[in-house]
């Protein structure tokens, strides 16, 4: 293994409780590997939420690409040699920030589906804001991988929405929205899937791994520990740009 760490640029801040669960597993993951004080080489761009939330519920994605390809640059300014978002949702201007950068940049649903693949699972659920569950820009990329992938009915889909924003991403963790994210898996479960993918980067602080029905793949850690590979040896091959996935129907 080569001594040189290479540096990460990490666009997050959406929100900044799971951006810490990013920066803290890496932290720990280059601790273990090298020993002593050594620590991750990480540039981070914390992104304002309240600003990007209100291009959410506006529905305005070019005015968010701007903002994370900002981001993005200021990342390679600080020398990072890999960025990677820190949120699932963001993803839908995955596109406006590879266009605008010239390090590459690892999608969270290609280290999802590739760590879905080592563990031997083919039925992922999938668990997330309802962007994530209902449109194509994440489901038809584990699809890419020959994953089939199982999502709530509605009423889920709506509760699991409602206490991503009106809870976990403001650091709210209450037993009764884990216990409901746990029979929401167990549905999950029941129609055929065998692994959870908790498609929500702040999920996995609030169901933990062991009071899940079903194998988990907290988003957060899978992302950050591929990102961790990268970083350790500079010898691997960056991500490239896969080609489109055909839309879903």
């Amino acid at each position: 293994m080569s001594e040189r760490l290479r540096p990460l640029g990490l666009i997050g801040g959406m929100s900044w409780h799971s951006t810490a669960t990013y920066y803290r597993h890496l932290n720990e993951r280059v601790a273990a590997a090298r020993g002593a004080h050594a620590s991750a080489r990480i540039s981070l761009q914390s992104l304002d939420f309240s600003e990007v939330r209100a291009c959410q519920v506006a529905d305005d994605y070019a005015r968010s690409g701007r903002m994370l390809a900002e981001a993005g640059r200021a990342c390679e300014a600080g020398g990072a040699e890999v960025l990677a978002i820190c949120t699932n949702l963001m993803h839908r201007n995955y596109d406006d920030l590879v266009a605008a950068v010239d390090a590459p940049v690892l999608h969270i649903a290609d280290a999802v589906a590739e760590a879905a693949l080592r563990a031997g699972h083919r039925s992922v659920g999938l668990l997330g804001t309802r962007p994530v569950m209902e449109l194509d820009f994440y489901a038809t990329r584990l699809a890419a991988y020959g994953l089939e992938v199982v999502t709530p009915d509605l009423e889920d889909r709506l509760e699991v929405d409602r206490v991503v924003f009106e809870e976990i991403t403001q650091g709210v963790f209450r037993t009764t929205s884990r216990d409901l994210h746990v029979d929401i898996i167990r549905r999950m479960s029941d129609r055929g899937a065998d692994v959870v993918a908790l498609a929500c980067t702040e999920i996995g602080l609030l169901v933990p791994a062991e009071a899940a029905p079903l194998p988990v793949l907290d988003t957060a850690l899978v992302h950050a520990d591929a990102l961790a590979d990268l970083a350790l040896d500079p010898s691997l091959p960056l991500p490239l740009p896969r080609p489109p996935v055909p839309a879903r129907g």
